[in-house]
């Protein structure tokens, strides 16, 4: 079952220049983080891991779908940042 308080089985660490080190344990705690201060918001993988972390909330996603697409948006942001420092 999924809500607001539901967890991933493994948290996922993300690591940005912009906002640092934080260990991300659900779609809620990732959509808080993709909408506060997200380095990436433009890129398709923000928008995915978005609409999948809001999916997971309302039960129309799984956690699962929810994490993937929230390492993806992770990756993404990274590779952006990588690019605006070179």
């Amino acid at each position: 079952m999924s809500g607001p308080n539901s967890r991933w089985h493994t948290p996922v660490e993300i690591s940005l220049s912009t906002t640092g080190s934080h260990e991300v344990s659900g779609p809620f705690e990732a959509l808080v983080h993709l909408t506060e201060n997200w380095p990436a918001s433009q890129g398709l993988c923000f928008v995915r891991a978005r609409s999948a972390c809001r999916g997971a909330l309302a039960g129309h996603r799984t956690l699962e779908e929810a994490r993937l697409a929230f390492e993806a948006a992770a990756s993404e942001a990274q590779r952006q940042l990588g690019k605006a420092h070179h």
